[in-house]
């Protein structure tokens, strides 16, 4: 598994979270060719780290609705 230094990482919510302190995601733009994304309750926790394909590939998906609402 290879790591990543997100130390000076750029974090920004997603737009879509709501404004009450739940269920945020955080998204870093930076190190070329990789999407960090966290939890935003959990700031100093794990992230997640896509490559760049693979996370544009997900928000497509996203937004076409292959993934119904529970």
């Amino acid at each position: 598994m290879r790591e990543f230094d997100l130390s000076t990482a750029q974090w920004r919510k997603s737009s879509y979270s709501d404004g009450n302190g739940g269920s945020c995601v955080e998204v870093a733009d930076g190190p070329t060719g990789i999407v960090p994304v966290r939890d935003s309750k959990t700031p100093h926790g794990p992230a997640l780290v896509f490559t760049a394909p693979r996370w544009t590939a997900f928000i497509d998906a996203v937004k076409d609705s292959h993934f119904p609402a529970p």
